[in-house]
């Protein structure tokens, strides 16, 4: 009932996040990112907390005893903190990164940790996010966003391929990064028809 408790009321602060980041898809929001990811970061103090008050409701060794409580909203949590990341500088966080903006453990012999499978899994779904961020970043008139966006799906994917999945829902979920891989291409092939990647080439100058 506690361990519940606590998990609803992480649920709640991703929601905010999630709300607050969704603004980025609307034509006006690629202008105010960096207000939208500092104000993210803000709620992510919210979560440590939330956090704390968790690892107090059950003994540190039953940590996988209890995981299915907590395993859907930390997934979601390591998502959005990809996503504010991301945003912020176009790469991909690391495990240690997001154990480090939740307030927890890399380590799982350190206690209340991220788990690696929670970890691929909240990777996994920032790639459908992107796919829709491509198509929303054309509507929006940003041509160069779909080509770097792209490049770094194309590169999680490469790294996807290295790992031997065993865990059927991650395997699931990997399955679906081919059609965001896909849907990115199309989004790029389009704009190479009507030309738009070049202008989006010259435009973006020196950026990556």
């Amino acid at each position: 009932q506690e361990i519940r408790k606590v998990v609803q009321a992480l649920e709640q602060t991703a929601r905010e996040i999630l709300t607050l980041l969704q603004g980025v898809h609307q034509g006006a929001g690629f202008q105010d990112i960096p207000k939208k990811c500092q104000k993210a970061r803000e709620h992510f103090g919210t979560v440590r907390t939330q956090l704390e008050s968790l690892k107090t409701k059950f003994p540190a060794k039953k940590y996988y005893r209890f995981h299915e409580h907590w395993r859907f909203v930390l997934q979601r949590l390591v998502f959005l903190a990809a996503f504010v990341v991301y945003l912020e500088s176009e790469t991909l966080v690391t495990r240690e990164a997001v154990a480090e903006i939740l307030g927890i453990e890399a380590d799982r012999e350190r206690g209340f940790h991220l788990d690696i499978e929670d970890y691929l899994s909240g990777v996994l779904t920032l790639a459908s996010e992107l796919a829709r961020l491509a198509v929303n970043s054309v509507t929006a008139g940003d041509y160069s966003r779909p080509l770097r966006i792209s490049t770094f799906i194309n590169e999680l994917d490469s790294g996807f391929r290295l790992l031997n999945l065993k865990n059927d829902s991650l395997r699931k979920r990997y399955d679906g990064l081919k059609y965001d891989v896909k849907k990115i291409e199309e989004v790029v092939y389009d704009l190479s028809i009507r030309g738009l990647n070049k202008e989006a080439t010259v435009g973006a100058g020196g950026e990556k």
